[in-house]
């Protein structure tokens, strides 16, 4: 099941922004949530600790359930090359992954919504599955009559997209140029901490 809960309070908690309003809020209150989350001193974290932590770093920022996150874990262990590279590039192709990137919602979870909505189209068809796999041929788009929608407006005015998402701004598409590499995709994680949970 995907995370509906409070995110401003997870964001602080995990030390990540994982909405704009989260990102704000840490600004004004960069310590954990809680009573005494400004004075609790934190004690050493395990290596386990650690691992679990980035885990959950990683799947709340693409906003997948645990057994998904577990299904690609073994889908990039199988593709050739390194597993934490592979784990990274089959989130980023998810539709919804893509359709944040490129700027056409604010958050992961609102780019999840738009798609289950029906406002995404690919190659000129309607999908409403956030996790299908955009493949570099393909054209992402925002259905026409959904384009003067305010929360796209704003959303498409205000995007500055990777170098690894082509994006028009005039017809509402995107389209993917490359896979790319760990350190283009701007993910707060440390992968090899995931894979190390998930090996064990």
């Amino acid at each position: 099941m995907n995370y509906t809960g409070p995110k401003v309070k997870l964001s602080r908690k995990l030390g990540i922004n994982i909405t704009v309003k989260a990102k704000k809020y840490a600004t004004n209150k960069p310590y954990p949530p809680g009573q005494h989350g400004a004075a609790k001193r934190r004690a050493k974290q395990s290596d386990f600790g650690r691992q679990l932590l980035e885990k959950q770093r990683l799947r709340l920022q693409y906003n997948v359930a645990e057994k998904q996150l577990v299904n690609y874990y073994f889908k990039a262990t199988k593709m050739q090359g390194n597993t934490a590279e592979n784990l990274v590039q089959v989130l980023e192709t998810r539709l919804d992954s893509l359709v944040y990137r490129a700027g056409f919602a604010r958050s992961i979870y609102a780019a999840r919504q738009y798609v289950k909505h029906g406002h995404i189209l690919v190659n000129g068809r309607r999908v409403n599955v956030p996790s299908y796999h955009v493949k570099l041929s393909d054209l992402v788009s925002v259905k026409e009559k959904s384009r003067n929608l305010d929360c796209f407006q704003e959303s498409v005015r205000n995007s500055a997209p990777p170098a690894y998402i082509e994006v028009s701004k005039a017809d509402f598409s995107a389209k993917l140029n490359y896979i790319p590499a760990r350190d283009e995709v701007p993910v707060q994680c440390e992968i090899s901490l995931v894979v190390e949970y998930y090996s064990r």
